[in-house]
């Protein structure tokens, strides 16, 4: 389930720690957290300002697991992503 940064931060329960920016100009939240939460539907997602504006003014990105994954486009990232997401056993 996806949370705003602006709310208090519950405990990561989640075994992926996903991270979107809300004002990024190259993803739509809309689109992209579906995406997101097809590769890993208990990961903890949240949506939120992440302070990267000059990186993120000029390309898609998504901190996943303390990792900073760029791509020029929404699509791009998700499949970059794909290989930071930890196995579930």
């Amino acid at each position: 389930m996806a949370t705003t940064e602006s709310q208090p931060l519950a405990p990561v329960t989640g075994l992926n720690d996903i991270r979107i920016c809300d004002k990024c100009s190259h993803v739509r939240v809309k689109t992209l957290l579906p995406k997101l939460q097809k590769l890993d539907p208990e990961a903890s997602i949240r949506v939120g300002c992440k302070s990267y504006c000059g990186p993120c003014g000029k390309r898609a990105f998504v901190f996943v697991n303390g990792r900073y994954i760029t791509a020029p486009t929404e699509d791009e990232a998700v499949e970059k992503v794909r290989p930071y997401i930890k196995a579930r056993k």
